[in-house]
This record gives structure tokens, sequence and C-alpha cells, in this order.
């Protein structure tokens, strides 16, 4: 009998060193725990309030901490969306005020170019036929050291012809001397190529040459006339191409003449139709 329980000691010992068993074992010793704690409370021993109070605490802390990846995790995401929404909105916003502001430069060029047109109208349109003059666009500017002309956007459909006269503001600022359907070529005064026949407003009679500058250059005057200061220049319409007394410039006392309009700044320009030999240089 004795053997007996020797041998159920030595099994009972081996089963508790087992990894099994060690664990079985804790469970049941935190069953036994939790009942002992258990019926402390329910008969109302003292000093188990404490400890509740404590093991709650601890719970829920624990549960709090633990549980804190699933509340910052989905409000993270949300964060780094915002910020992402709002990066984008920034970037189409930044876009929108680019293209406002693309749109009011057009319309304050608009408006420009209207100021210019109605310029224009009044200075060139005053008391006259509008069916003898043409407004029209600058489109090319062939600039070069000594050719100095202009592409219009108007030619033989609108009726213009090689040698009509080229103004703006009632000055004179060349003539057509190539013409296309929709196009033409103008010859401006300061163009190398370029000779007008004028008149100084003290009566003398010249040739107004084109030197590839600014300034074109006053031949063949009187012997002996001396240049001063601005006096004023004339085409003299001896020609047959210029109307007689179309302002062109002011003289330097070198010879040269200050044209009244730019060259280099011509944007909108007037063909007059109304000559006697049109279609002749």
């Amino acid at each position: 009998m004795s053997v007996s329980r020797d041998d159920f000691s030595i099994a009972f010992r081996s089963a508790l060193l087992q990894r099994g068993g060690a664990q079985k074992f804790s469970v049941l010793s935190l069953i036994f725990l939790a009942l002992i704690i258990f019926f402390l409370d329910v008969y109302g021993v003292k000093f188990t309030k404490p400890i509740r109070s404590f093991i709650n605490d601890v719970v829920y802390r624990v549960t709090f901490l633990a549980s804190a990846p699933t509340r910052f995790l989905p409000q993270a995401g949300k964060d780094i969306s915002s910020f992402f929404n709002v990066k984008e909105e920034n970037v189409r916003l930044k876009l929108e005020l680019e293209k406002y502001k693309s749109l009011e430069l057009n319309v304050e060029f608009l408006k420009d170019e209207n100021k210019n047109l109605q310029k224009i109208l009044e200075t060139e349109y005053f008391n006259k036929n509008l069916s003898n003059i043409i407004l029209a666009k600058v489109l090319v500017d062939k600039n070069s050291p000594f050719l100095k002309s202009i592409i219009i956007n108007k030619g033989t459909r609108a009726g213009i012809l090689k040698g009509m006269p080229v103004t703006k503001d009632n000055y004179l600022v060349g003539r057509v001397v190539e013409t296309n359907y929709l196009s033409s070529r103008v010859l401006l005064l300061n163009d190398l190529n370029s000779r007008i026949p004028v008149t100084l407003n003290e009566g003398a009679q010249a040739i107004l040459s084109g030197s590839g500058t600014n300034n074109p250059i006053l031949e063949y005057l009187p012997e002996d006339y001396e240049t001063i200061e601005d006096i004023n220049v004339f085409a003299s319409g001896k020609d047959g191409i210029f109307t007689s007394g179309t302002p062109i410039g002011t003289t330097n006392t070198d010879g040269t003449v200050d044209l009244f309009i730019d060259p280099n700044q011509l944007s909108f320009v007037t063909v007059n139709l109304n000559v006697q030999n049109k279609g002749k240089l």
C-alpha cells in the first residue's frame, strides 16, 4: 500500500513539472484567487474595496492605453487625408489665381488697345469719308539695320493697292509697296529705299530720304539754305501719291527730321484709299 502511495506522489510531481501541467496549475490558481476575492467582496470585508478600486484603476488605464492606437490611427488618417486635400486645394487655387491674373492682363491689354483704336478713330475719321479709310493692324515688324517695313493685316481684298499712303493719327508713316490678298507690306519713311518729296513750312522744297535710322535726311534743299530746329515738314504731294500737307515731322540743325510717329511703335495704321494714281509708285 505504501508503494502505491509513493508512485502516486511521484506521478503527481512529474505532472506538475510538465509545461502543460504548469499552465493548468496557473489557470487554477487564478480561478481560485478570483473566487476568494469574490466571496470576500460579497461578505463585505472592508479591505477588499481599496483592492478592487486599485484593480479597476489598473484595468481602466491598461484598457485606455491598449485602445489608444485604435483611437489615434483613424484620427491620424483623417488628419493626413485632410492635409493632402488642403494641399491639392491650395494647388488648385493657385492655378485658378494664375488663370484670373492672365484674364485680368488680357482685359487690360484689350482696354489699352481699345483706347488706341478710339484715338485713331477720333483723329483719322474726323470729317472724312469712312469708305476711303482702311484701319489695319501691324502683324510683323521687319526691322533690320537699314530696311524698315511692316506687314499689315489688310490687302487687295480690302481694296489696298501698291503706292497707297499709310498714316497714323493723321501723320505720314510710309506707303504700300507690296500687296497680297489678306496682307500688305508697308515701306516706312526711315527705310533706306524711301524717297518722298516734301515741303517745309517756310516754302522750301526737298526730298526726304530714309537713312535706316529713326531720323530721315533732307536732301536737295535750296542752295545756301540754313536748316534750323523745329521747322515742320509736310508731304508736298508732287509725286501724286501722298496727300499734300500731310505732316511728317520737324527738322534738326543737322538736316535730319524727327518723325512725329516713332516707326518702332506702330500697332495700328490707316491706309488712305483716296489717291489719284492708285496702284502706281
